[in-house]
């Protein structure tokens, strides 16, 4: 079992920077890829980035690629996202998700985008930006 908790999120301006951790409890936190997703009002839950076992391969969707960057800390348990130059479409609640290796030999940013993925989902952080 693995718990997460996301923190970080809060009202910013347009043009402004956030960044969202998320600190996973249990154990063999480097052996699940982590991903962040987004889900704004009315809209379906969506990719924002995925990072593989040890933080060295990552992949990220394009509506934020250029400005947001996932990374991870094995030591501390923790994944985080900065967000930069942020959007008032970058509105949502953000969510983070851990998923278990099981029997995946090489690790695919592609494969890592879907939800179905995912083992483990947080609660969510609200994000808002303004115009």
């Amino acid at each position: 079992q693995v718990q997460l908790v996301e923190s970080g999120g809060g009202l910013v301006q347009a043009g402004g920077s956030l960044r969202l951790s998320c600190a996973a409890s249990g154990r063999a936190f480097s052996s699940y890829a982590m991903g962040w997703f987004r889900q704004a009002p009315g809209k379906e839950r969506e990719f924002v980035a995925t990072i593989s076992w040890s933080g060295g391969t990552s992949n990220h969707a394009d509506s934020v690629k250029g400005r947001f960057t996932i990374s991870r800390d094995n030591a501390k348990n923790t994944v985080y996202l900065q967000m930069n130059n942020l959007k008032p479409e970058d509105t949502a609640v953000y969510y983070c998700a851990a998923a278990g290796r099981g029997a995946v030999l090489f690790y695919s940013g592609t494969y890592y985008s879907t939800e179905g993925r995912y083992d483990y989902w947080g609660q969510g952080t609200q994000v808002t930006v303004s115009s």
